[in-house]
């Protein structure tokens, strides 16, 4: 569409060389398109011709997409400014230079406005019209803003390094608190401590760490605080809606993660009553987020409710439309019927769930914990010749990643699953002794398997895993 503003009736070449590294991917061949376009002899006109394209292919994504993020858009109308003043044209820089003001101001860039207000200052030198104290008075307001900005983020640095580090903190959120406050008072700025900005800059990180680090008591106890704190304050409003409801969905989470799963769901609902605030503003972009904190918390405490509910999610053709909700949906139906003993429902979805033509790109780790519950699932059945395909099948798609120690679980228990489906009436002794070893090495969390391990083969060998 670009090149297309410049009429040629000949065949471009930087067409044909787009279209070959578009559709040629990996297997791109330098001397393949060389040939094609050039003689032996015209090696420095093909590096020409690459280098602009390069150039070309990057001011059309300039062209498409200057005004997608507000701070390119702001680097845009500066690029005109310059470009005015280049042309002694004061009027248009001066109009360009008050929407980048503007533009910079609504979305709280300091570092944009510092420059922005110099422009205005060396501009103040051409045209009379503009008083250059007005706008010195501004840079040095913003730069008092400025500096204050710069020490919540050293502030915040300090934080999340410290709560890194150290090892020793309760189960309760008064010792997260007491670490925030001690950083604060250490880098001697009491007054950050109220200031809004900081205190949504300073959730974000601790929430982070938190989260990386697993801490999901204490990430529960610091957001039941702190969430609470600022919506007693009234400090959520449009601008950080947003940030309200990822701190509703990191709430649900680490609720569910500390197994309570009916306060879990009731910050669900306030999730769904937030979503509908500023008219359905970001409805849309939270409902998958809203429907996965159902899934989860029914997962556990009602299997029918969380069909219901993974039922209304297909439906629903902007969720289902995705191809990761598609995933999703296909295989908690499946896990939720197998839970519920519907092998033949559980076993549908499974391959519904592999046929999908986007599964192939899915992690691997994720395929072959699914190849294993199809097996699983199989063996319930008592489909032995659907078995044998679906075992050779994983052994052969699967060589890289049975060997890789993060999938050694589920290599044992294919190795388990053929033996059961194999052994003679008696007493298996490589079998039990496989049984009791994957046991050994596995705990109770659901992350062994995404159908517990554990859980299945105490069911199966009940006088052997006491």
């Amino acid at each position: 569409m670009y090149l297309s503003r410049i009429e040629t009736a000949d065949e471009r070449k930087d067409v044909v060389l787009f279209d070959y590294i578009r559709k040629s991917g990996d297997n791109y061949d330098d001397e393949k398109i060389f040939q094609r376009l050039y003689d032996d002899n015209e090696k420095n006109s093909f590096y020409r011709l690459k280098n602009r394209l390069m150039r070309e292919v990057n001011k059309s994504l300039t062209l498409q997409h200057f005004d997608d993020e507000p701070v390119v858009y702001i680097f845009r109308l500066l690029a005109l400014v310059k470009f005015y003043l280049n042309k002694n044209a004061l009027k248009p820089a001066h109009y360009f230079l008050r929407k980048a003001e503007q533009k910079a101001k609504s979305i709280e860039n300091l570092e944009l406005l510092d420059i922005i207000y110099g422009e205005f200052i060396k501009l103040a030198r051409e045209q009379v019209s503009i008083n250059p104290e007005e706008y010195i008075l501004k840079r040095k307001e913003n730069l008092m803003n400025l500096s204050r900005m710069r020490t919540m983020d050293d502030i915040l640095a300090a934080v999340i390094y410290r709560l890194k580090v150290t090892q020793n903190l309760g189960t309760t959120d008064s010792s997260v608190i007491h670490l925030l406050q001690k950083t604060i008072d250490d880098f001697d700025d009491k007054s950050l401590s109220s200031s809004p900005l900081f205190r949504f800059k300073m959730y974000q990180g601790v929430s982070q760490v938190l989260l990386q680090t697993h801490q999901y008591a204490l990430l529960e106890n610091y957001l039941v605080k702190t969430y609470h704190s600022f919506r007693n304050e009234k400090l959520f409003n449009k601008n950080n809606h947003e940030t309200k409801l990822q701190m509703l969905i990191y709430l649900v989470n680490s609720l569910y993660k500390n197994s309570k799963q009916k306060l879990s769901l009731e910050y669900a609902n306030e999730l769904h009553t937030a979503m509908k605030e500023f008219g359905n503003m970001l409805y849309d972009k939270y409902l998958f987020y809203y429907y996965n904190t159902l899934v989860i918390n029914y997962s556990k405490t009602n299997k029918r409710k969380e069909l219901e509910v993974l039922a209304e999610m297909e439906k629903n053709q902007k969720i289902n439309s995705n191809p990761f909700h598609r995933q999703f949906i296909l295989l908690n139906m499946s896990l939720a019927w197998f839970d519920l003993k519907e092998f033949n429902k559980a076993a549908r979805y499974l391959s519904r769930l592999q046929l999908l033509p986007e599964f192939k790109e899915a992690d691997s780790t994720l395929r072959v914990r699914i190849a294993v519950a199809d097996l699983m699932t199989r063996y319930e059945l008592n489909d032995t010749d659907t078995f044998e395909y679906k075992y050779k099948q994983l052994k052969k798609d699967f060589i890289k990643e049975l060997n890789d120690p993060v999938n050694e679980a589920e290599k044992k228990m294919a190795e388990i699953l053929y033996q059961m489906t194999h052994r003679t009436a008696g007493k298996n002794k490589t079998l039990d002794a496989r049984v009791k070893k994957l046991n050994a090495a596995t705990g109770d969390d659901e992350e062994y398997g995404l159908i517990n391990y554990k859980s299945w083969l105490k069911e199966k060998f009940p006088a052997l895993l006491m």
